[in-house]
């Protein structure tokens, strides 16, 4: 495997994990704050965690990023925290009429609209990368479901989530190569957080005691999960074509049972392994070969300047 590929996968299979087992902490967090409050705060703590790396660690800025202004980057990053809370705001609101099995299935068939959103964008995908979504779609399929498929109004709202989902794949994908990745990565969260924090004041309570009983999970969604993981899939999609990437990112449901089964001593049946097994061969599946076509991937973004 190329070097920059083995990298890029390497990082967004690290924010997979990140977010896999964030999970467990949004189901801890969920029991003390309403799911606005936790998400306004969680994303703001992320944007802060990144303000003293870009001190730390300044990126020399490229020929084409030198074009653009600051007024880009505010534009184009809240632009990306938009889609963000879009996303994660309305699956919210699905899953309190949806059961964790639909919500976790529908909200994952963003591995299946990312490429077919690329092809509006002039990214369409390999036969063997559709071939690999579908893969994981269907382990995905026997990893959270155990009982029929029904549909409901809040199974309509997951499913217009993942349209999100998949187009924030898409947006940092023709980002990654005009901005800096931990600036980008910072607007993008406080962006989400100030949303989040006006849906929270409009119909959530706010008490400091609650937030203060679920500071542990707010810390590690906040730090570990946003600062981390988002700002790892920013790296990571320097180099990777977003339909490869959005299999990769999938595997936040593997490690989601992980964290189950460690954390919260979850048990786990074969048909869940099995799902799980099938998810991984499908995100090997899509790494296959792609020295030549990331190259000129790469030659792609660094054209993206408008």
């Amino acid at each position: 495997m190329h070097k920059s590929t083995l990298r890029s996968s390497l990082l967004l299979l690290t924010a997979a994990a990140v977010w896999g087992f964030a999970f467990v902490a949004q189901r801890m967090g969920m029991e003390h704050v309403g799911p606005f409050t936790f998400n306004a705060i969680r994303f703001f703590l992320g944007g802060l965690s990144l303000v003293p790396l870009i001190f730390i660690f300044p990126e020399k800025p490229s020929r084409y990023e030198k074009q653009l202004s600051a007024r880009n980057l505010a534009l184009w990053g809240t632009f990306a925290g938009v889609v963000l809370f879009a996303g994660a705001s309305l699956q919210q609101m699905g899953m309190v009429d949806t059961t964790a099995g639909n919500g976790g299935f529908i909200t994952g068939l963003y591995v299946i609209f990312v490429p077919l959103l690329g092809l509006f964008f002039r990214q369409p995908a390999r036969p063997v990368v559709w071939l690999a979504a579908t893969m994981a779609v269907t382990g995905m399929y026997l990893l959270t479901m155990h009982n029929a498929l029904t549909f409901t109004a809040g199974d309509t709202l997951v499913l217009v989530s993942a349209l999100f989902f998949a187009l924030h794949v898409i947006v940092i994908g023709q980002l990654t190569g005009r901005f800096n990745a931990l600036k980008l990565s910072m607007v993008q969260f406080f962006s989400c957080a100030v949303f989040s924090g006006i849906l929270a004041f409009i119909f959530e309570s706010f008490i400091w005691m609650d937030i203060f009983s679920a500071r542990l999970p707010i810390l590690y969604g906040g730090i570990i999960s946003v600062g981390v993981g988002y700002t790892f899939q920013v790296l990571g999609q320097k180099t990777a074509r977003p339909a490869p990437a959005a299999i990769i990112l999938s595997m936040e449901a593997v490690f989601a049972m992980l964290g189950g089964m460690l954390i919260l001593n979850e048990t786990v049946d074969r048909l869940s392994l099995s799902g799980a097994l099938l998810m991984f061969s499908g995100m090997v599946l899509a790494q296959w070969p792609s020295r030549r076509l990331n190259h000129s991937y790469k030659n792609q973004n660094s054209n993206r300047v408008n």
